[in-house]
């Protein structure tokens, strides 16, 4: 007996845990979204620029926030000449890479704007993915702070264009200077400290999310989450915590350059206008990347929303930044001054969800044209009239499945979403007409048609009209649709 052959297995359809779908909606939505953004920047004088998704590894450097590991959580693969290659984790350094590399051609002070994804390799979670949106904007080549009080202005600007309201939104401006004395002050000073002073950045970037308590632990021994994992501490004693806790509530007084900095940016945004309901100080901003050396900055929203725990809580930042005189000195020898932000894509798209501010007007489906004969001369002129229709700027398409089967047709328009369907039969043809059938308007009316004798003596929302005028026809229908969706 022959052995009974095992059919092959299918291969299995899935998503990379960490990554999404984009759907039409949501990319018309950010696309609205991005281009309200580009509008604000280039208002400001700044111009848009492009970098590669890969940069060599030793480009990116060891800034990634949330790991204890030099060079992890990212994508890393090695090129044919074996030198390692890895998504970028964010927008910044690839711009110093850019900048130094063309330092001689590039207009300083070079003011730019770039849009992109970038990626993470990290344990995903509930609004945590490896591969995201940023909008950065940056400012290479100004020393002075009047470029970050520029910056945290132009922040406030965006959350206005997309529509959040001044009480939903503010700014948050601290400087990493101040911060350095505490760490001075601690004993966390120096070079050989470098690892502990990123591992207290990253838990006073996380009161937000902790609370002073859970900073306060992440600063001492360390903190346990709600699973059990053991997240170790910066190890500093009692005392020394709470210096830090004091610095960010702003009860440790620093008599520092940085604050003369504060004090001056602050003088800017009076002058403009920007008052604290829209830009504020606050000792409690540090952000968690390393490569900050002066004004960091945040965009957070105010309102409240519903957590993944059912807890309410307010939404929190959306994007960030902060002066990084540091990163293009790696490459030149000399600190070239540099400041800038990046708006994080997807969780602003969140936010103008939950503040119905989503620009995702409603993106109308082609007008349907159906094939009632599938010769050649006749496609050719089924596909005329959907030209003749693009032309006229009507979104249309010409119906490629079986065309033997007119019911699918239908069928297909109305899954689609299709407003109209044009049909031209044999008779039509050599009549010289064509019938359009409204098919907004004959779904509605059919939902009140109740036998087959009254639908056929009502032949809802169909016209029957000269193909000449099969165009201006459309958009008058087109346009009637139009008026009902907005009066409904």
């Amino acid at each position: 007996m022959m052995a009974k052959v095992k059919k092959p297995q299918k291969l299995k359809a899935r998503l990379p845990r960490g990554f999404v779908d984009r759907t039409a909606d949501d990319i018309r939505a950010v696309d609205d979204m991005i281009a309200k953004i580009k509008a604000v920047y280039e208002h400001h004088g700044f111009d848009p620029i492009e970098t590669p998704a890969f940069e060599y590894t030793d480009c990116l450097g060891k800034f990634l926030p949330d790991t204890d590991r030099p060079n992890a959580g990212v994508f890393s693969l090695q090129d044919d000449d074996e030198q390692w290659m890895s998504l970028r984790y964010d927008l910044t350094a690839p711009l110093a890479r850019h900048v130094a590399e063309n330092i001689n051609e590039v207009q300083m002070p070079f003011r730019t704007y770039r849009a992109g994804y970038v990626y993470r390799n990290e344990k995903p979670g509930p609004g945590r993915f490896r591969q995201f949106m940023q909008f950065d904007a940056d400012t290479v080549g100004a020393p002075g702070v009047q470029a970050d009080a520029e910056m945290c202005m132009m922040m406030a600007d965006t959350m206005e264009a997309l529509g959040i309201a001044r009480g939903d939104y503010v700014i948050r401006v601290n400087n990493r200077k101040l911060l350095d004395g505490v760490m001075e002050e601690i004993g966390f000073g120096g070079d050989e400290h470098a690892e502990d002073r990123l591992t207290v950045l990253r838990a006073v970037d996380k009161l937000d999310k902790f609370g002073p308590e859970g900073v306060k632990l992440l600063l001492g021994a360390g903190r346990k989450d709600e699973s059990g994992d053991f997240t170790k501490g910066a190890g500093l004693s009692d005392e020394n915590a709470q210096k830090v806790l004091a610095f960010t509530e702003g009860k440790l007084d620093l008599d520092h350059d940085g604050q003369r900095e504060l004090d001056t940016m602050q003088a800017i945004f009076d002058a403009c206008g920007y008052g604290a309901d829209r830009i504020k100080i606050d000792p409690s901003v540090v952000r968690g990347l390393e490569y900050y050396t002066g004004p960091v900055y945040e965009a957070e929203l105010l309102f409240d929303v519903t957590n993944e725990k059912g807890e309410v809580v307010q939404f929190g930042s959306v994007g960030g930044g902060g002066r990084y005189d540091g990163l293009v000195k790696r490459y030149v020898g000399r600190e070239v001054p540099a400041t800038g932000f990046s708006m994080g894509v997807s969780r602003l798209m969140t936010a103008l969800k939950n503040l119905g501010k989503l620009g995702n007007e409603t993106v109308v489906a082609p007008v349907l044209v159906t094939v009632m004969d599938g010769d050649v001369d006749s496609l050719g002129h089924y596909q005329k009239m959907v030209q003749e229709l693009r032309t006229a700027g009507v979104r249309a398409e010409l119906y490629q499945g079986n065309w033997k089967k007119f019911g699918n047709q239908l069928k297909y328009a109305d899954k689609r979403g299709c407003p109209l369907a044009i049909i031209q039969g044999s008779d039509e043809k050599e009549a010289g007409i064509v019938q359009i059938k409204d098919l907004i308007e004959g779904k509605r009316l059919s939902a009140e048609i109740e036998d087959n004798a009254a639908w056929r003596e009502s032949r809802p929302a169909q016209v029957e009209v000269p193909l000449t005028e099969m165009v201006a026809t459309v958009i008058k229908m087109l346009a009637d649709q139009a008026t009902d969706r907005a009066a409904n």
